[in-house]
């Protein structure tokens, strides 16, 4: 395995020394606030995908969180580059916010927000480690509409935060799903519309050939998604943002899951019922596959989406 070195608070230290106590307020009560980002070879050399929209979001939910970052988002991005720089090989960014500090109270007395930013391999770095295999991903999706728990909700902790206390009730409702035998989960919102996966964002096509995905203020500001969105506007393809009952979803002629690692994730059945004629369908390959060539930088029209490392 790779020597791994994380980033914080401006230096790098060995990857096994970037712990933090037990008893720190980001651990106690979920307050650490995080992105996850891409990194490609390109034939512009390793290169960051969209590193500027995972920045931004990273800082608006700092904001929404209310963690004052001191660094700058341009200081950030630079140390991201420099993060990836100093670990080769590496295919991920993940980049947290958090409250170090032993805490008693809910409300942090000491307000430091340590930020740190590890570039590394997923497969190798994390899931070799772990005491037993990871679950293997499935390439097409069985998909199950969760049923008792509801998606984040603007007036507990808006659903656009990616902060680690958002994810433990998708977490239970996950485990149960996998354990009857589907791979991933669509949560609903507290109208009963289709929100948004724990980790993914939501497309459906119609009969008539149209995109449809749930209405930006009910679901997390997916950087992949935005940029499905864009491709498909590229692409001639009709979209929008709609409240969708899940019915849509089950007579649906196609549907995909979106995400920094899923990519364009197409879905063969929800509920135990088979999606569309075929898996996948036509408009989920054409979007998918012109998605794989912008990560890769083979797309003129959105080279722009990606940051080399390397000045």
């Amino acid at each position: 395995m790779v020597d791994r070195s994380i980033w914080v608070d401006g230096a790098f230290g060995p990857w096994a020394d970037a712990t933090v106590h037990v008893m720190s307020h980001s651990h106690q009560r979920g307050s650490l606030v995080f992105d996850y980002m891409s990194v490609h070879d390109t034939p512009r050399g390793v290169s960051v995908f969209r590193m500027k929209e995972h920045v931004d979001r990273f800082f608006h939910s700092c904001e929404m969180m209310g963690l004052p970052v001191e660094q700058t988002p341009y200081v950030l991005c630079e140390a991201i580059r420099e993060t990836v720089r100093a670990n080769p090989g590496a295919s991920a960014v993940k980049m947290s916010a958090y409250f170090a500090s032993v805490e008693i109270d809910v409300v942090p007395v000491d307000t430091h927000v340590s930020v740190a930013i590890a570039a590394y391999d997923p497969k190798v770095d994390v899931a070799a480690r772990l005491p037993l295999p990871s679950p293997k991903r499935a390439r097409h999706l069985k998909l199950w509409i969760e049923k008792v728990r509801a998606n984040r909700r603007d007036d507990i902790v808006s659903p656009q935060v990616k902060v680690s206390a958002n994810y433990a009730s998708p977490m239970t409702a996950k485990v149960r799903a996998r354990a009857n035998g589907y791979d991933e989960i669509i949560l609903v919102d507290e109208d009963g519309h289709l929100a948004e996966g724990p980790t993914t964002n939501l497309f459906i096509v119609d009969h008539e050939g149209q995109l449809l995905t749930p209405q930006s203020e009910k679901v997390l500001h997916g950087v992949t998604r935005s940029a499905v969105m864009a491709i498909a506007k590229a692409e001639g393809i009709p979209i929008h943002e709609a409240q969708i009952k899940p019915e849509a979803l089950l007579d649906a002629a196609e549907a995909f899951l979106t995400g920094t690692t899923a990519g364009v994730w197409p879905v063969e059945s929800v509920d135990g019922q088979a999606l569309g004629e075929k898996c996948p369908g036509p408009i989920a390959t054409r979007l998918g596959e012109r998605f794989l060539r912008a990560s890769a930088g083979e797309d003129p029209e959105f080279e722009h989406w990606l940051t080399p490392v390397e000045d």
